[in-house]
């Protein structure tokens, strides 16, 4: 049974990573009718509403490290399953990121120095927002979305309603930080293009590790400090 919530992730998280960067190399900049923040955002919000209905009912979504973690910290997922998790998320990150290669590099003019959709702070933030104000919105952004991912997906919430919650969560979060980071709070997601953009993208990495996984503690600890009635057996994800 493990094995088909392994694979459920890597597909969910290949979709997440391939629709939400994809649509930011692909389509954000496209000549006049080009999608712009607003559309990435929804990309990234929808392919996680998408996924959770989709896969849900298997592996529980996560599709994210931060809140494989967050969801352990809060006491909805057991700890011995999260590296595993972790591993099959990269995987699918990784091959997103391939395939948005394949394709985007079919496109004239295609240049993998204008960022492949990698997140980086300094110079390579979008806004040029320094170190510590990119660390700072991570860590809070991820915060929120496991706060909120918990919330939704407590036993006594709305049953039904769980995946347009983090999904909206999760297009509103872009909203905010892509000029910021690029938006990641999500490591795997992070992981996939700077492992093709390479050299700036990969020294910045750790901070798109640190700081989502910092923030999805905090998040998951403190829904569970709130909230300690949870019917027993309840374990959820994005």
């Amino acid at each position: 049974m493990n094995t088909q919530k392994y694979v459920a992730e890597a597909i969910g998280t290949f979709w997440l990573t391939f629709a939400g960067c994809g649509s930011a190399v692909i389509a954000a900049g496209f000549p006049q009718v080009g999608i712009g923040l607003l559309g990435v955002s929804l990309a990234f919000g929808l392919s996680v509403v998408t996924m959770a209905y989709a896969i849900g009912h298997i592996s529980g979504a996560h599709l994210n490290p931060a809140v494989t973690v967050g969801l352990a910290a809060g006491g909805r997922f057991p700890a011995g399953q999260v590296v595993p998790y972790i591993i099959a998320q990269l995987i699918g990150a990784v091959v997103a990121s391939a395939v948005l290669y394949l394709i985007a590099s079919g496109a004239a003019g295609f240049d993998l120095a204008k960022g492949f959709a990698s997140n980086g702070y300094g110079e390579h933030s979008p806004g040029h927002y320094s170190l510590v104000a990119c660390l700072i919105s991570e860590v809070v952004m991820t915060m929120v979305f496991l706060f909120i991912i918990m919330g939704s997906t407590h036993g006594r919430a709305p049953a039904g309603f769980a995946p347009l919650a983090i999904g909206l969560t999760l297009t509103m979060i872009h909203l905010v930080s892509i000029p910021v980071t690029n938006t990641s709070v999500n490591p795997a997601r992070s992981t996939g293009p700077a492992l093709f953009v390479g050299g700036w993208a990969l020294q910045q990495l750790w901070l798109f590790w640190v700081a989502p996984l910092v923030g999805g503690v905090l998040g998951g600890a403190l829904y569970r400090w709130l909230s300690p009635d949870e019917p027993a057996g309840a374990i959820s994800g994005k």
